[in-house]
Formats: structure tokens, sequence, C-alpha cells
């Protein structure tokens, strides 16, 4: 690559400081949710399985759009998928031709000692599916001017679509740590170096990805930001020293802990190393003299992206909004609970926000408390909206049982009625079923794609062609595999 080029690259994507999170909560969450809110009505009200081109449609141009051309003017989105919506909900729900099978269990079986097996919770599907689509969109969307300067990485303070991406990824494969605990909750009160063994052995081809990719972008003079990670560390690595982090946690939340006041607990501790420590100012200031030294922002990180990790672990343990699997689950109460935590983590970013607890604001680069709590808050959300979409869209009709104090539904006897069932939608769920492959092909594509075009000299025409056949075929993929 051309050296000159090369250096250009590095200075688009440096020195910036960011948007608002009103900006960032209405092209990425509210959008999502809208498109969502979309599809659910086709789901329901048209057909219980789109065409695959309709899903793209509904799903993944509307995230493209709110990060490009439509990134100063997501009114024209929102209130575009908005009407669609409404109008999609207003119609009655489609009758199925024959009757679906209650997605309750029945107490006796609610109760059962044979293994759990996860059944598949459709909201986090799609909320899993849609986070990481964002991110493949964005990786490459920010090579071209068409993603607009203010959504790309911050230098050091600041909030962008792409630092709350970050923390996000870690957030969701925080969720998918919990399952072990899940199907056994046992397995807290485990020996622990075995699990750290077993954890590290699964995260050793994350590593091995890391480490390629520092060969490749070194042997290709691939443009590099050296302050998002440092000189050889980049996210794969950070992706799989977490998880292995993680499991020393467990002999605390055996104990009874809370597990969302040991989060904050420890991004509290981020934040005293980095203030009291002096942690901030290694970070900022010292020379790259030593191996350590040449790495320092993806070392100093790593215990607040301990804490991001940590946070998906109270929907997923004993202090949880999701039940246990021995137990039916009953959406409209894990929604009511996700709302309170939702109300938390706002709370407490604004209150670290106003008192300035990080330094400046919030920061990506040294994983701070505000951005600790900036990420547990904005997923949440997010989580809370893809529930409160199955519960408008897909109403379980249930009633209480007194007898069995369990919520049940109507048996679907003769004349019943059978509407279709919340499900995430088909493109969302191929997605998640190979995330980590299709996150991998992302990065290959974005690489080949930079090396033989210029992407920042791109109009926006040419940009918004690459980046939706970008965008297809990684979809495609996920359909194929």
């Amino acid at each position: 690559m051309d050296s000159a080029y090369k250096a250009d690259k590095e200075a688009f994507v440096s020195g910036l400081t960011g948007s608002t999170v009103g900006h960032i909560n209405a092209i990425s969450l509210l959008v999502a949710f809208l498109s969502v809110a979309v599809h659910a009505g086709v789901q329901s009200r048209l057909n219980p399985r789109p065409a695959p081109l309709l899903s793209f449609a509904i799903l993944v141009l509307p995230l493209l759009l709110g990060m490009t051309l439509l990134a100063n003017a997501p009114g024209v989105l929102i209130v575009g998928l908005g009407a669609a919506a409404a109008g999609l909900y207003a119609k009655a729900p489609k009758e199925l031709d024959s009757p679906l099978p209650s997605r309750s269990p029945a107490p006796s079986a609610a109760f059962s000692t044979s293994p759990a097996r996860v059944p598949p919770l459709p909201a986090l599907s799609t909320f899993r599916a849609h986070m990481l689509l964002m991110t493949i969109l964005a990786i490459l969307a920010v090579d071209f001017p068409v993603f607009p300067r203010e959504l790309a990485k911050c230098e050091t303070y600041g909030v962008s679509l792409m630092d709350v991406g970050v923390g996000s990824f870690v957030f969701a494969a925080g969720i998918v740590s919990a399952l072990p605990i899940l199907k056994d909750p046992t397995y807290l009160r485990a020996p622990t170096p075995p699990k750290v063994l077993s954890v590290a052995r699964k995260a050793a081809p994350i590593i091995a990805l890391g480490l390629v990719r520092v060969a490749l972008v070194k042997g290709t003079e691939y443009p590099e930001h050296v302050t998002e990670y440092g000189v050889h560390w980049n996210f794969f690595i950070t992706l799989a020293v977490v998880p292995v982090l993680q499991v020393l946690l467990h002999p605390v939340i055996a104990r009874g802990a809370s597990v969302s006041w040991l989060a904050v607990l420890v991004g509290m501790t981020q934040q005293a190393l980095l203030t009291v420590g002096g942690l901030d100012r290694y970070v900022l200031y010292a020379p790259r003299a030593t191996l350590l030294s040449q790495n320092k922002e993806g070392i100093v990180s790593l215990l607040g992206m301990y804490a991001v990790y940590s946070v998906p672990y109270v929907y997923g343990t004993n202090d949880k909004p999701l039940p246990p699997l021995s137990l039916p689950r009953e959406d409209d109460k894990t929604a009511t609970e996700l709302f309170g935590y939702t109300l938390l983590w706002w709370a407490l970013f604004y209150i670290a926000r106003y008192f300035k607890v990080g330094g400046q604001d919030v920061s990506r680069r040294m994983v701070n408390l505000p951005y600790i709590l900036w990420v547990a808050a904005y997923n949440t959300t997010a989580l809370l909206g893809y529930f409160a979409l199955d519960l408008l869209f897909f109403p379980r009709l249930e009633r209480y049982d007194p007898t069995s104090g369990l919520k049940r539904s109507p048996g679907a006897g003769a004349g019943a009625k059978a509407y279709a069932q919340a499900r995430a939608p088909a493109l969302l769920e191929a997605i998640n079923k190979n995330g980590l492959a299709l996150f991998l092909l992302a990065n290959l594509l974005t690489g080949a794609i930079n090396l033989t075009t210029q992407t920042m000299y791109a109009s926006n025409t040419k940009a918004m062609v690459i980046l939706t056949a970008y965008a297809g075929v990684v979809c495609w993929v996920a359909w194929a595999v």
C-alpha cells in the first residue's frame, strides 16, 4: 500500500471526538427496534416466513442507511419504519392453518430432573445478531466518507457508534458465557482451575486469529490506528482473554454475591486504577518503549472489559430477570425486570458522567467506569426493546393457574385459533448461529476491499454499492452455512 495513502488513511480515523448519546441511540437502537418491529409485523400479520430478500431489506438496509446516508437525518428512517410498523400492527394477526402447541410446559415437565436444554429466546437471539450485524456493517463503512466521522471511534474521550459497538460485542459474548450456569447452576461451584483450562482451550482459536491478524497487518502495511489497542494487541486478543478472567468470579458468585454490583465493583476498581493508580496518565503519555507499553491500551482496558463481560451475568445467574431453565419463562415479568435494570444503568451512567468520575468523559480507549455503565445501559435497553416487541406482536394468551401458581396457556382444543409465535427472524438466527465465523469473514472482506480500493476517496454512490454488496455477501454466507 502506498505510504502516503496509508498515512492519510490513519489520519482519517484519528483524533475524533464522537457524537452524542441521543444521536447514537436514534440511529442504532431506535432504527433497529423499528426494523425488527416491521419484520415482526410481517411475520405475525402477513407471512410467518418472509422471503430472504425481504428480510434483508427490512433488517439490514435500515441499519446501513442509519450509519451512512441518513446518519444525520435519522428522522426519515424513524418515521418511515414507525409508520410501517404501526400499519402492520393495526392489522389483525394472521391465523395459521392448524393450531400450534403451547409454548408453556406443563407443571410436571417444568420441574423435570432431566438435563436442561437451553430453549431459544427470540429476543435474545435478535439482540445478539443485530449487535453483530451493526458491528459487521460499521467496520467497513467507517473507511468511507459516507460514514460520518463523529460515528467512528473516539481518540480518547467521547461517545460514538463504533465505541459502543466494541462494548456491545463483549456484552453479547458475556450473555453466551452464562449458558453453562443456566444449564447447571452447580457449574459455579465446580473447581476453578479445570474451568479456566477449559475456557482457555476454547479461546485458543481466537488468540490464533488475533496473532494472524497482527502478522497480516504488519506484512501488508495495512493502515493502523495504534491508539485503539496498541501496536500488537487487537480486539480478537481481548475477546479471547476476558472469558478466562471471568471464570475467576465464579467462587464469589457461588456464595450469593449480587452479580450486578460485582460488575459495578470491578468497574470502580478499574476507575480507581486509572485515576488513583495513574494508569490513565500511563495510557496517555507513556512512550511505547517496551512490549508492555507498546500495547498499553489493550492491557489497561482488560479489567474494564472484564466488567462489561460480567454485566450480562445479571441476566444468567442468581439475581437475574431470566428464570432458571427448570421454570417456565414469563416474558412480561422478564421485560418488567429488564426495565428496572435499564433505569438503574442509565441512572448510574448519567451520575458518573455528571460528576466526571472517569475524567473528562466516557473513554473506550481506557474502558473507564462511565464507558462500562454506558455499555450496560445501552445493551440492557436493547434487550428490553426486543422483549417488548415480542410481547406486542406475539402476545401469549395466558391465565393464572392458582393450583400450580404458574401462568398457563389455554389448550388448543377444537376450534381454537392459532397464531404465529415469537421467533427471531430467520436471517438473524442464521447470523447468530455462525457469529464468530461471520465476524472473521467480515474482517477478511474489509481488509481485501481496503487493499484493492482507496475507500476514503470513494463517492457516496460507490461506497453504498460496495457496502450493500458486502452486507449481501455476509448475509448470503450466513444463510448458506
